[in-house]
Formats: structure tokens, C-alpha cells, sequence
């Protein structure tokens, strides 16, 4: 008599870093290692390729991450990667690379995400009526292109003059490079330099949820609890504070986006 299978679908899902550091891809790593998943879901990470910026820093590197990352796409999986569950495209950007792949369903999955659009949702997610998130991200160039991203992933690009937004503080920047936080630069000033950009954003407002807007952040939180403690308190710093690692809810809400879909008519 043969088998009949009840439950244990495998769901792997492609952490892609579209830059070509194998460092920023071994921080992740780490991250991604302590995430709470069922062992029935695996996770595997991609770094870009040689032609890939070693660090996206503005508009530039994005369209160059972008082609060199679909050209060796082509290469590696003439096929597509559609044996993938799911994407998670992991440069805090408005990374061209996701509209890409969401749009392409015969080379890739269905289930597709960028660290930053996932960020968004999860700050959101977290605050009570009254208080505000923000960014907190490495060079100047992001500042305008993350508020941007931030208004235009909402549905509001069209502001009323002089009208801020009451949950979303801004972004503030450290003057690194996203490669910065892993080789370079002495570890004294990049947590100097953090520290300070989140301190600015905490004098902002009733600041509840603050996001490392940056992959190569990741595993840094407890700097920026450290300075929120400094700031506010340890009560506000390690009870009350919330830190957004994107990595982290990229994975965890694509999980869950994959396993819904399974549900749709028509799927196994």
C-alpha cells in the first residue's frame, strides 16, 4: 500500500543580497540563524556578483546592482528560480529589483519582497495611537530617497504643504557606507556614528519603533538601545522600544504570505 503525504511541505525562500560583499551576506547569515521558524522552511542567501556595486550608496548603484544581479540570474537559473517559495531582496532601498521579480511570474515566485516594504509594514504593525516610527540609515542620499519610498509604498505621495506625516518621523543617517559596518571603518566610530543618528531621531517625538534602514545592520540593535537607554532610559530602551530588523520580518512575513497563497484555489 502506498503513502499518502498529510502534512510537511518544504518552504524555501532566497535571501538575495544584491550587492557583491560576502561579508554583508555572512552578517545576515547570523541574523537569519536566530530567527524562530519551523524547521520544515529553509533559508538560502545569494550575494551578488562581481559586476555588483560592493556597496549600494545611491541611485547609480541601485540600476547597477539590479542588472548584474538579473544578468547572473539568467545565468545561474536559466530556468528562473521558481523552485524558490519566495524572494526576499535584501537592500534597504526602493531596490528596483522587487517590482522585477513581482511582475515576472515565469522566473520567479509569487512571493516576493524587499527588506524595506517590509520594514514599513512591521513598524506600522507595532504602534499605538500617538506614537511614530523612524529610519535610521547610512549615507545622506537616503534620507530624501527613503521618505520618498516611505509616502510612495503608503499610497500617499500627495501631502498636504506644511503637513507631516504624525506616525513617520523621517529618516536620520550616520555618513557610512553600507559596507562600513562589517569591514573599514574602526567599530568605535560606526557605533559612535549610530548612536548619534538614533539619538537625533529619538528628539523628534514620541518615537516607538525605530528601523535599522540598512542590511549591513544587521545584529547591530543593541547599539541603538544602548543610545535609546542613554536618551530615555533602560524602561524605554529594552521594554518599550521597539527595533525593526529587516532582514528578520522580511523572512517572517514571507513565510506566512507563501503559506497563505497555498490556501488560493488552485494550489497544492
Amino acid at each position: 500500500m502506498g503513502t499518502q503525504l498529510v502534512r510537511g511541505k518544504t518552504t524555501k525562500i532566497l535571501v538575495l543580497n544584491p550587492n557583491s560583499s560576502k561579508a554583508m551576506t555572512d552578517g545576515m547569515n547570523v541574523v537569519i540563524g536566530s530567527i524562530d521558524l519551523p524547521y520544515s522552511t529553509e533559508i538560502h542567501t545569494y550575494t551578488g556578483p562581481e559586476g555588483a556595486p560592493a556597496s549600494i550608496n545611491d541611485a547609480k548603484d541601485l540600476e547597477e546592482s539590479t542588472e548584474a544581479v538579473l544578468k547572473d540570474l539568467e545565468t545561474s537559473y536559466p530556468n528562473g528560480v521558481v523552485d524558490y517559495d519566495g524572494v526576499v531582496v535584501a537592500c534597504y532601498s526602493v531596490h528596483p529589483l522587487v517590482p522585477a521579480m513581482q511582475h515576472n511570474h515565469t522566473k520567479y515566485p509569487k512571493a516576493v519582497t524587499g527588506i524595506f516594504e517590509a520594514s514599513v509594514l512591521a513598524a506600522l504593525s507595532v504602534l499605538a495611537y500617538g506614537e511614530a516610527w523612524g529610519i535610521v540609515t547610512t549615507g545622506k542620499f537616503w534620507e530624501e530617497h527613503l521618505a520618498t519610498g516611505v509616502g510612495n509604498f503608503l499610497g500617499a505621495e500627495t501631502r498636504t504643504p506644511g503637513v507631516e506625516n504624525p506616525k513617520f518621523a523621517g529618516v536620520e543617517s550616520t555618513g557610512l557606507n553600507a559596507s562600513d559596518f562589517h569591514h573599514g571603518v574602526d567599530p568605535a566610530i560606526v557605533r559612535r556614528k549610530l548612536k548619534e543618528a538614533t539619538k537625533r531621531l529619538l528628539s523628534k517625538g514620541h518615537i516607538r519603533c525605530i528601523v535599522m534602514g540598512c542590511a549591513g545592520m544587521a545584529g547591530l540593535e543593541d547599539i541603538i538601545r544602548e543610545a535609546a537607554n542613554e536618551e530615555k532610559g533602560e524602561e524605554f530602551a529594552y521594554s518599550q522600544l521597539h527595533v525593526v530588523d529587516g532582514v528578520r520580518v522580511a523572512i517572517m512575513q514571507l513565510e506566512h504570505t507563501i503559506k497563505y497563497q497555498r490556501l488560493l484555489p488552485g494550489k497544492p
